[in-house]
């Protein structure tokens, strides 16, 4: 998942552009960038794999001037793009994840096109973003044409003369927000961004809605769908805990989410309700609340600079983050039996070896782990959630227990069936924790606020509420989303 950042102002926006984009770095760990329209574009992408935003692209601002301007944190490629096309020059960042992107490539290189910019996993998807725009009559049929070709999501920002387009992905999976105040206008996929830069949020895009912002203000250029399927994990994980999507705020959410686990939790007894660190905290606070237990802190994170350990894409970094990032507090855990509540279990490695493992180190007596999601199932199709369908533990548990991968993982869905029951079992046991449970999903749809056919839940159910989009899980022998 990436986040995205756009102002239009009176004045020069560098300075907003700045900041409104360093809000979104919860959101990606390999790339940052931003472009600024004044008399010419200017273009700056650095790599902060290993370095905060604002400190890359300080001092590139005093030298960046324009009234209008795009910023983007990234999770894998390089952006933003800059295209010289018929429509005149124009600079694009993009959010979500193409599923097709290698035969869109193929197709459009096979119709005479090029591309000069490439990612680990192949072509860069914003260039090929950008490209099929190029093929369209106008920067909106442009558009039109990206959300017919693709299998997947993806909101765009694109900077042109004419001022900054802004598009939601057709079914809504990553969020658009139209914020004001007095002097400029501004676009973010995070509401958290405007708070402290003055603005105020004026309208969330609607799935598949067009606008154009421009010194004259704001324009619909393309009417929103009915559809709207927004990632329930930006709730549960993903998203920062002041922003709101769909008007529904994430802390609030999360706590709704800890109230509803502590509810199905009568029959432990425990002396610590305790988050993991970051978006763990608010599950915990809430699970706090309900039972009546103490909530404290028997792991601190030390500074945001390690970032998250979920979102890198290779393992060795990941380890090592939730290697450094967590220092346990003896003195807090020693004897006590601890409630740990996290936002989800994806591999299940890092709970076990770097969580659970420092509790234990420090005298833990009872470590009870729950999810504030359902167990993951299924790897994401839309926004970078989970990656492979072999490295979930969930499917980890299934294979152990059937001795095969298998099709159908219908009955360890139903959180009623006895094969559900072993599976969390199974993942207990590997986790090696005093007990797991998982949020239902009923539970967790109650505390977002939403109908299920409002919002994805593909990773859980292997569905989608549309029948325009996924409906069937993937084949066993596919072991990439790319």
């Amino acid at each position: 998942m990436s986040g995205v950042f756009g102002v239009v102002s009176k004045g020069d926006c560098s300075e907003i552009l700045l900041y409104g984009t360093d809000y979104h770095s919860h959101l990606g760990t390999e790339f940052g960038g931003m472009a600024i329209l004044g008399e010419t574009f200017q273009r700056q992408i650095h790599n902060i794999s290993y370095s905060q935003f604002k400190s890359k692209f300080y001092e590139d601002t005093k030298c960046m001037t324009g009234k209008k301007g795009i910023g983007v944190i990234s999770d894998s490629n390089e952006q933003p793009m800059y295209i010289n096309s018929k429509f005149g020059p124009f600079c694009i960042v993009t959010s979500g994840l193409i599923e097709n992107s290698d035969e869109l490539a193929n197709k459009l290189m096979q119709q005479g096109h090029s591309f000069s910019e490439m990612s680990k996993s192949g072509v860069n998807v914003t260039e090929l973003i950008a490209k099929i725009i190029t093929v369209g009559s106008d920067i909106i049929n442009g558009i039109e044409k990206v959300f017919e070709a693709i299998e997947g999501s993806c909101s765009m920002l694109l900077l042109h003369k004419d001022g900054i387009y802004a598009a939601r992905d057709k079914r809504g999976y990553t969020p658009l927000i139209i914020g004001s105040r007095e002097d400029a206008y501004a676009v973010t996929s995070e509401t958290s961004a405007f708070t402290n830069i003055g603005f105020k949020t004026e309208k969330f895009l609607e799935p598949g809605e067009i606008v154009l912002i421009s010194e004259d203000g704001l324009v619909q250029k393309k009417q929103g769908e009915s559809i709207n399927q927004v990632c329930t994990f930006l709730w549960i994980y993903a998203g920062f805990p002041a922003s709101d999507y769909e008007g529904i705020n994430t802390e609030v959410v999360r706590e709704r989410c800890g109230k509803s686990l502590a509810r199905r939790d009568k029959d432990i007894e425990v002396d610590v309700v305790a988050g993991i660190p970051d978006s763990g905290l608010a599950h915990a606070i809430g699970y706090a609340m309900e039972s009546g237990k103490p909530y404290r802190r028997p792991l601190v994170k030390y500074t945001p600079g390690y970032g998250r350990s979920y979102t890198p894409p290779l393992q060795e970094k990941r380890d090592l983050i939730a290697t450094m990032k967590l220092i346990p507090i003896k003195e807090i855990i020693d004897g006590n039996r601890i409630v740990i509540c996290e936002d989800s279990i994806v591999r299940g490695t890092q709970l076990k070896n770097f969580t659970i493992n420092k509790l234990k180190q420090c005298g833990a007596k009872e470590i009870h782990v729950r999810s504030a999601c359902p167990p993951l199932l299924y790897p994401c199709k839309f926004c970078l959630s989970t990656r492979t369908i072999h490295e979930l533990v969930a499917r980890k548990a299934i294979r152990s227990i059937e001795g095969q991968d298998i099709a159908d993982v219908s009955e360890y869905i139903d959180p009623t069936t006895e094969k559900h029951k072993k599976m969390v079992e199974w993942i207990t046991e590997d986790i090696k924790a005093t007990t797991i449970r998982y949020q239902t999903l009923e539970d967790m749809l109650d505390a977002v606020g939403l109908p299920e056919d409002k919002v994805c839940t593909y990773c859980w159910t292997g569905k989608c509420p549309s029948k325009n989009t996924c409906t069937t899980a993937p084949k066993q022998q596919k072991t990439t989303v790319k």
